[in-house]
């Protein structure tokens, strides 16, 4: 299908962006790799008035050191992600989980920033944020703010960004001893379901893909886990939730692999 008409602005600054989607409103989208929202639009189950390119913002991109945690600017690829010496030595769990992102096209294209701003109920990068504890830097009219990944993710493909603002860097602590572990059908899908884990001090911080409207915490395995009762831990990986039907798996099954995808992202963060 052709998408409705829209206006284009590529702006080279964030300040610049951040002014373009104020002055449009409810009506503009930042666009990042595209890959998520241009697909949408071609459905029409997004009508932009207004496209925000954020492609020629050179300060959106790269990874840096910063002391306690590693930066990574949100206009950064998947595959520069999978690539980063840097995240593969003090967090290498993102390094990981952006290497299995879809296929070689979605990785040069993706972006960590769009995938965390998409908020896709089965995407990979919220559940490792979530797990990690990690945050984002957000810009917009008022200036910048910090979000923590507990605080982002709240609906399907709904964060909370507001829609004059634009997700600038993510910020990721500096542990090893963390993994991420998924089920799909075929290598480049989305995960049917995907179990994150980050263990530290015999705790660990748990999120899950694929069986809620948006990433999320598995707050009874983690209270549960005492740091080493791995498969029990996971066996309360799907208490209270209610995970959805669809053509790929039954609600049911989604609940079984969260206990099975648990138990090896516990075992992949402790083997560490």
């Amino acid at each position: 299908m052709i998408p409705t008409g829209f206006e284009y602005e590529r702006p080279d600054s964030v300040a610049a962006a951040v002014s373009l989607l104020e002055r449009a409103g409810d009506g503009a989208r930042p666009l990042a790799g595209g890959h998520s929202l241009l697909p949408m639009m071609k459905l029409r189950l997004a009508a932009p008035d207004l496209l925000v390119d954020l492609s020629g913002i050179a300060d959106l991109r790269g990874i840096r050191d910063a002391e306690d945690h590693v930066a990574v600017g949100a206009m950064t690829t998947h595959a520069e992600v999978a690539a980063s010496d840097l995240l593969a030595a003090a967090c290498p769990v993102v390094a990981e989980a952006a290497a299995g992102i879809g296929d070689m096209q979605v990785r040069n294209r993706g972006t960590i920033g769009g995938a965390l701003a998409h908020a896709d109920a089965h995407a990979d990068m919220p559940a490792v944020l979530l797990a990690l504890g990690g945050s984002v830097i957000a810009e917009g009219p008022s200036g910048s703010r910090q979000i923590a990944a507990d605080d982002l993710f709240l609906d399907h493909m709904t964060t909370a960004l507001s829609a004059d603002e634009i997700l600038t860097e993510v910020r990721v602590p500096k542990l090893r001893s963390a993994a991420y572990v998924k089920f799909t059908n075929r290598a480049q899908d989305w995960a049917t379901v995907g179990a994150a884990a980050a263990v530290a001090g015999g705790r660990a911080r748990i999120a899950l893909t694929g069986v809620a409207s948006h990433a999320i915490r598995a707050a009874a395995a983690e209270q549960a886990f005492d740091g080493s009762n791995l498969a029990q831990a996971a066996a309360r990986a799907a208490d209270g939730l209610a995970p959805p039907s669809d053509t790929t798996a039954s609600g049911e099954f989604r609940a079984h692999l969260a206990t099975v995808m648990v138990e090896r992202a516990l075992r992949a963060a402790i083997d560490r």
